[in-house]
């Protein structure tokens, strides 16, 4: 098939019986096909997909390897120009692909791109985890267009041109197949939360565009898998933030500082951009810290202990990002702290 819509599964059977068939319908007519790859699910999942959609490739894996460990070893298995990864509790209207495919098939130098993603429950609403394309703070802090923290906009059609953007939301993406196998698919160190974000950003630096194609839309439930009052996800998501920096911020800086005074000092922008960027690193986890002691005082214990496991796990994680000496600057990155406009509305 042209595009395989690859769904990873981890216990969402009732999302499946839910979903899928539309799902399942909206490639009818098109080169694309669905395909579920279920992370060794401990429910009835597999058994539920082999009775009822007998025609639907299954690929079953031996235990649950995560977002990124599941769909890097799911796509080795798969055949196609495009990747779509799709979480299991989105709802598709039936003309929501093609305007993706189209996209990808007209602009050779994207190599991700993504719907607005509604909200399931709240349907003139965006949904947290993508809304209309992901940007990123100074200090690795992801936010939307149409979501700052947890304020969420309502769409009136404000972003409703095309627009590239830093990341779009894992929960659907649309990827060309030889940029994910160039990059080598997901880093599977982050387990889960905020992969899509690397992936994106890595394809930015070597010159591909990641852009919103606001034609196609889907309507996401979110929090199918880990609630969001889970110590767990938070602990991941602090975690995977340092990650990301340390993966893609030396080679940003680097990027930004050739534009000024260009690529033929090399080894002098090597040590400053890696310096900075360990700067900027060191002034998130002072944030981080200030976080944790929020939660104290707050009483939220488990939430002030997932911040300290984060670091702890961080610390032993955690690589030299790789300096990319002809980087491309990556398009969504603003300059300021989105924090106090969260919380105040007012800019930093």
């Amino acid at each position: 098939m042209r595009t395989a819509v690859v769904i990873l599964n981890f216990n969402t059977r009732a999302y499946l019986e839910q979903f899928l068939p539309g799902l399942i319908a909206s490639c009818e007519g098109l080169d694309a096909g669905v395909v579920v790859a279920d992370n060794a699910s401990t429910d009835d999942s597999v058994a539920f997909m082999k009775s009822r959609f007998p025609d639907i490739p299954i690929i079953e894996l031996n235990r649950n390897y995560g977002f990124t460990g599941g769909y890097n070893r799911a796509l080795q298995q798969v055949e196609a120009d495009y990747f779509v990864l799709i979480n299991s509790d989105i709802e598709v209207p039936v003309d929501w692909l093609q305007p993706l495919m189209e996209w990808m098939d007209s602009h050779p130098e994207c190599g991700a791109c993504g719907p607005k993603l509604l909200s399931w429950h709240h349907r003139d609403t965006f949904e947290y985890a993508g809304a209309a394309g992901g940007l990123i703070d100074r200090y690795g802090y992801p936010f939307c267009r149409g979501r700052i923290l947890q304020k969420v906009e309502k769409d009136h059609g404000q972003y409703d041109a095309p627009a590239d953007v830093l990341w779009c939301s894992g929960a659907c993406l649309l990827v060309r197949s030889r940029v994910w196998k160039a990059l080598g698919g997901l880093d599977e160190r982050f387990f889960c939360h905020m992969e899509e974000i690397d992936l994106c950003w890595r394809m930015q630096l070597r010159g591909w565009k990641v852009t919103l194609v606001p034609a196609s839309h889907v309507y996401h439930i979110g929090g199918g898998t880990l609630s969001n009052e889970s110590p767990f996800k938070l602990r991941l998501n602090f975690r995977n933030n340092l990650l990301l920096l340390e993966n893609n911020l030396p080679s940003t800086i680097y990027a930004q500082m050739a534009d000024q005074v260009g690529h033929d000092r090399h080894a002098r922008l090597d040590r400053a951009s890696r310096r900075r960027a360990r700067v900027r690193i060191l002034a998130r986890i002072c944030l981080d810290g200030l976080s944790a002691l929020v939660y104290l005082c707050k009483g939220q214990w488990s939430f002030a202990s997932a911040v300290v496991q984060a670091h702890r796990e961080y610390r032993q994680l955690r690589r030299p990002g790789e300096l990319i000496p002809d980087a491309r600057r990556p398009e969504g990155l603003y300059k300021g702290w989105i924090v106090p406009i969260g919380l105040f509305g007012k800019k930093s």
